[in-house]
């Protein structure tokens, strides 16, 4: 019996492989997600196995890629690192001239394989992936009402709701229903959806995430960050504007905006820790740069007499860079990372002075013995690494030690796509400055004032979220969502 639409085949499924531990920084907000999608090219998924490859710092719980050459759709997903989870024999069952892909850090739904992205089904319309970076805020009513009215979900994840919604619309196109989806939810997503005829995009009208669209050898693709397109070769042409979608097919680039438009909210956060430094995000912004101006600024703010300027490494080099020479003080390299370290490891049986910190950190005494040091830190979040981070320093023989953190106090948490402790774990959001000075054991501590921060960001301030920082949200919640979300105390709604 013949076939009466386009069937999703069921793929041999690879040997099971035992993923790597996450490479995450203590005390530091998670990773969010990555999302790259690919149009006419005839190696689509290998392009977009490098693209997420490049993109591995946004998601390291799993990734996928879902493949197609516009009759079948192929897919291959797995928990672990990007190459960790694809093989050239996983990559070549990837058939097709158009791909989309995902590295997932749970922020929404929970772990677990089933919630790995792309999503992938076959209804009425034929064939469709979806790959989703950011948090609906109205997720979860949502789902109830899909349930009640039949909805079987496949994962616990918010981006699965897109997916009924578009299967439970009643316009007449593909794409109306997409469009008819995306303006029922609320909150932050930058995604990439791949049906048999191409590849669509989509931000939302706040621009709370990134996404990027650029070109490689006469080819579409789009990206979180421009760092994706450095690694394939292609060249970065604009961002997604918020509040755009975006058809690549084979007509070539069709734009649209289709969705209520709003004030620019972009998360000032990818500047200050989750963009890799060598990326543009929202517009042509390098984060290197801007993270240097964030330290420069601080040196303004907080200047304090010392012998030397260190930084938290990775994300407080470039912060560190710019303290230094904004406060004419010397660079060194007092702390050394382990790259090769993840999140788990066989602790000693007895204890050793700073283990936790010291499997990633580790200080160098010939740098820091009798000196007077300023630490560069991009954010603290709990307190606790900073903590143990200054008693490293100072057991190597430093005579002072004075914490800077090149962003300000965090007090509240996010609810678009960053998995972030709740506020009462957050020690600026109950603690004073001399408090958590105290706490940490510095000699001194200042963070970036949020002027300071925003005058040294590239756009207007007006068009950032830094509700973290402020409690000032940009998507109003209405108190059906505040009770699902858990909100039960008041939030200034910017």
């Amino acid at each position: 019996m013949g076939r009466t639409r386009k069937e999703l085949p069921v793929a041999p499924r690879p040997a099971p492989r035992v993923p790597r531990p996450q490479l995450i920084t203590p005390d530091k907000f998670h990773d969010e997600c990555a999302v790259f999608g690919i149009y006419g090219h005839k190696e689509a998924a290998n392009i977009t196995y490098l693209g997420l490859y490049a993109l591995q710092h946004r998601g390291q719980e799993g990734s996928g890629i879902a493949a197609s050459d516009g009759e079948l759709f192929h897919a291959e997903k797995g928990l672990g690192l990007v190459a960790d989870i694809y093989t050239k024999s996983t990559i070549k069952r990837l058939h097709g001239h158009m791909a989309i892909g995902h590295n997932r850090y749970s922020t929404a739904g929970g772990g677990g394989l089933r919630n790995v992205q792309p999503l992938t089904v076959n209804f009425a319309l034929g064939n469709l992936a979806l790959a989703h970076n950011g948090n609906l805020i109205n997720a979860q009513m949502l789902r109830n009402e899909l349930e009640a009215y039949g909805s079987i979900f496949q994962s616990t994840t918010d981006s699965e709701v897109i997916i009924h919604l578009i299967a439970h619309s009643k316009a007449d196109t593909l794409l109306a229903r997409i469009v008819d989806a995306l303006s029922q939810v609320r909150g932050a997503f930058s995604l990439v959806i791949l049906t048999d005829q191409g590849v669509i995009a989509a931000r939302d009208s706040y621009g709370l995430r990134p996404l990027c669209l650029g070109q490689v050898k006469g080819s579409w693709v789009v990206a979180s960050e421009t760092c994706a397109f450095d690694l394939i070769g292609g060249e970065y042409v604009r961002d997604i504007e918020p509040g755009e979608l975006v058809v690549l097919d084979q007509r070539g680039l069709t734009s649209l905006k289709p969705f209520s438009q709003t004030r620019e909210a972009m998360c000032v956060f990818e500047y200050v820790y989750f963009a890799r430094p060598d990326s543009k995000i929202f517009g042509d912004n390098t984060v290197y740069a801007t993270r240097k101006a964030y330290g420069r600024q601080l040196a303004k703010e907080s200047k304090v007499p010392a012998d030397l300027v260190i930084a938290v490494p990775d994300s407080g080099v470039p912060a560190a860079l710019g303290f230094a020479e904004g406060a004419g003080i010397p660079f060194e390299t007092g702390l050394i990372r382990n790259h090769y370290v993840g999140r788990t490891f066989i602790e000693p049986e007895q204890q050793i002075r700073h283990f936790g910190v010291k499997v990633k950190l580790n200080a160098v005494p010939d740098v820091l013995k009798g000196k007077r040091v300023v630490v560069v830190d991009d954010s603290m979040v709990r307190g606790t690494t900073s903590r143990k981070i200054v008693k490293m320093i100072r057991h190597a023989g430093a005579k002072e030690v004075h914490m800077r953190i090149s962003s300000p106090p965090i007090i509240s948490p996010c609810f678009y796509g960053i998995d972030t402790p709740t506020k009462k774990e957050l020690i600026a959001s109950d603690h004073k400055l001399q408090e958590i000075k105290k706490y940490i054991t510095a000699d001194s501590l200042a963070y970036l004032s949020l002027e300071g921060m925003l005058k040294a960001s590239p756009a207007t301030p007006t068009r950032y979220c830094s509700a973290c920082f402020t409690e000032q949200y940009p998507i109003p919640f209405t108190k059906a969502e505040e009770l699902q979300l858990g909100l039960f105390e008041t939030h200034h709604q910017g």
